[in-house]
Formats: structure tokens, sequence, C-alpha cells
């Protein structure tokens, strides 16, 4: 399985909106410059991800997005799904119109497995668990400059 930009952008724009959106909300500019990703597909990006419900909008001057719900409640799963659609490594049997004998394939219980443990894997990585660890990098980088500076 391999991830278009959607999905790795997206995830990279969340991250970014989990780690600078606790006292307001977050500007698509903001992202882009942080994230070296362009304002228009941010937008496409973020579109996506309102409409899935994980980010919500607010207009105005002070506007931007937010997370629509706590990061803790945001899994990978949720953000690669939004943005990939179905996230299997193999579409196999049922209902498949390029598998015949699905019925007699025993590689089928490996092409099941695969996908079962990459749901369950991008299903248990929550966005909180990521932004806690961007704040650990971002730390130590800036612990690294501070000696370099010296």
């Amino acid at each position: 399985m391999k991830l278009s930009t959607k999905g790795r952008y997206g995830l990279r724009a969340l991250i970014d909106l989990a780690l600078y959106s606790d006292q307001e909300a977050v500007s698509i500019q903001s992202i882009s410059t942080r994230q070296h990703i362009s304002d228009s597909y941010l937008e496409q990006l973020m579109r996506k991800l309102k409409k899935e419900g994980l980010v919500c909008s607010i207009r105005g001057a002070q506007g931007g997005y937010r997370l629509a719900r706590p990061a803790e409640k945001i899994s990978v799963g949720d953000v690669l799904r939004a943005l990939e659609g179905s996230i299997e490594a193999v579409s196999c049997g049922e209902g498949n119109e390029h598998c015949q004998g699905e019925d007699l394939c025993v590689a089928r219980y490996v092409w099941q497995e695969i996908n079962k443990s990459i749901q369950e894997t991008v299903d248990s990585i929550m966005l909180s668990q990521l932004v806690k660890e961007s704040r650990r990098v971002l730390e130590k980088g800036q612990i690294e400059i501070q000696k370099c500076e010296q």
C-alpha cells in the first residue's frame, strides 16, 4: 500500500493544527508556511477533513481551522480514510470481480491478515500521540540549536 500526498500531507496538516490550535484557530497560510504545502492544496484537504467531521472552520479576521474533536479521539486511520478512502493493501475476495476461485484461495488469508494489521495499526495511533512526539522533537531541535549558538 502506498499513500498519496493527500494522506501524507493531510496527516502533517492535522498534526500542525493540533499543535497550534490550543488558543485560536489556525490559518491555512500558517500551516502552509510551517509544513511547506501549497495553500490551494491544503484548502482541498481541509474541505475533505471538514466534510468528514475532523476539523471545523471559523470565519472572520481571526478565523481558520480547529480540530472538530479532541486529538485523543482522532486516529491516524480516521484521517487516512477521510483523505484516501480505503486503506487496504489488497482488495481480495468478497465481490472482487478479478478474483476467481476465492473459496479455494489460500493466499486470501495472507491478504486479509495484512489488511487487518494495517487497520489495527492506523486505528491504534491517535493524533494526540503524534502531537506529543512532535513536541518532543521540536524541543530537542531547540536544544540542539541553542547548543550550536553557544
